[in-house]
């Protein structure tokens, strides 16, 4: 007979047992059901690529891309190079990075090798294609939207006015999109540079760029995409576009993190031009220390100062992922997760901050609901990532990661919001970024 003591014991090793037992039988059923969600959606299978992605619902990819899962290694690689090789590192590549990188990025644009430069920011970048236009011969005029990103705007207004030059600023009727033929109007025998958003960073209205650009051209302008919000979720060709500029950045939809923009320039343009905005290593011979500049040709004349080293070691990651994953199917599966939300947002009376024909529809969908900053703040607290605009709402996007029945839930979890009044907790906090 056995002892109390044994009985003890061994009720607990049975339960230990039961319990691994239903342990595995969860995981297997666990992996069972995500391999049918793979074989329904296969780019689902590269969300092993994003750690953040088994704890939160990340739908800001329009704010902050996830971080890929090699990114540590990679920032890991920077330190052992600059540890081990000291100043030496400058000749095992870093020089060349920032041509490098751009190489990396270029077929999500289909632009071709050397044909992009990184930059710490498209506030650079931009400011630097500003910097080499020639406003003394008749073509005194810039043209933008009101609906461009602040940032740009800024160092266009100022700028703008030191080199004389006028900023003419196409308006919005509605506060989503531009009236195109308003936008072609605008663009006259005057215009030097047309700088306008491709994407719209309230509303992810998509601008057309082809138009814009065959009509730049037929008036003898240039122009400047600003296509942040674009590449990576909308795809991107400045072959058929004809685009002279595109400025970019790996901070969002490409998920490659901060300090890390690029600025693609056309062959057709960029020897003839010179950028004011320039530094050493734009000089024909950087390490001569000459006291006048004389411009390099090809890629490396666009750039400026020293680039961002550490940044432009992971930068490459997320474009990587982007290019597997292929731009077709992240473009069809963003229409199709976009279309919901608003299906969503429709059905509940919620004001939508978004273009409605998806032809002119970017990757993200704004929802204005009462109490919108605070509801974010919710939505952040209970690991749903998002991001909120005054004059947008809150800002959703999804990508191609993107589980259908997360974007189902973050409209769920709005309602809750709403008709519990648990927003009201926030009401004191500001955030700073969302």
């Amino acid at each position: 007979m056995l002892s109390s003591k044994r009985c003890v014991k061994l009720r607990a090793k049975v339960s230990e047992i039961a319990r691994k037992t239903v342990n595995k039988s969860e995981g297997t059923q666990k992996l069972s059901r995500e391999s049918a969600d793979v074989r329904e959606d296969p780019l689902l299978a590269f969300r092993e690529e994003f750690p953040i992605l088994a704890k939160t619902n990340y739908l800001v990819s329009n704010s902050l891309g996830p971080m890929p899962r090699t990114v540590p290694d990679k920032l890991a690689e920077y330190a052992r190079d600059w540890g081990d090789l000291g100043v030496k590192a400058w000749n095992r590549g870093w020089w060349e990075y920032p041509v490098e990188v751009g190489n990396e990025i270029a077929p999500l644009i289909n632009a071709g090798a050397g044909e992009i430069v990184m930059m710490p920011n498209v506030t650079i970048a931009q400011t630097a294609v500003l910097s080499s236009m020639d406003f003394s011969k008749g073509r005194d005029t810039v043209v933008m939207t009101d609906l461009d990103f602040p940032s740009v705007r800024y160092a266009y207004a100022e700028m703008a006015r030191r080199l004389g030059a006028r900023v003419v600023s196409v308006q919005s009727d509605d506060g989503i999109g531009i009236d195109l033929e308003r936008l072609l109007a605008a663009i006259d025998d005057r215009t030097c540079l047309v700088a306008v958003s491709h994407v719209l960073f309230r509303s992810a209205y998509l601008m057309d760029a082809d138009a814009i650009c065959e009509h730049a051209h037929q008036m003898g302008a240039l122009v400047s995409l600003d296509s942040f919000h674009a590449v990576g979720i909308v795809p991107v060709d400045v072959k058929r576009s004809k685009a002279d500029f595109l400025t970019g950045g790996v901070l969002k939809w490409l998920c490659g993190g901060p300090g890390a923009c690029f600025l693609y320039v056309s062959p057709e343009v960029r020897d003839r031009l010179k950028p004011a905005l320039t530094g050493w290593q734009a000089h024909a011979r950087p390490f001569a220390f000459e006291e006048t500049m004389e411009y390099t040709s090809g890629p490396f004349r666009w750039l400026n100062g020293t680039p961002v080293i550490p940044a432009l070691y992971v930068s490459a990651e997320g474009p990587r992922i982007i290019r597997r994953a292929g731009m077709e199917a992240i473009r069809a599966k963003s229409l199709r997760l976009t279309t919901r939300l608003i299906e969503l947002a429709d059905a509940r009376g919620y004001k939508v901050t978004a273009a409605r024909d998806p032809e002119r529809r970017g990757g993200t969908v704004a929802i204005d609901v009462p109490h919108g900053y605070e509801v974010a703040q919710v939505l952040l607290s209970k690991d749903i990532l998002v991001d909120y605009r005054v004059g947008a709402g809150i800002r959703i996007a999804p990508h191609f990661f993107t589980k259908d029945e997360e974007v189902e839930e973050v409209v769920h979890e709005i309602d809750r919001c709403l008709e519990s009044g648990s927003w009201q907790r926030f009401t004191e906090k500001i955030a700073v970024v969302t």
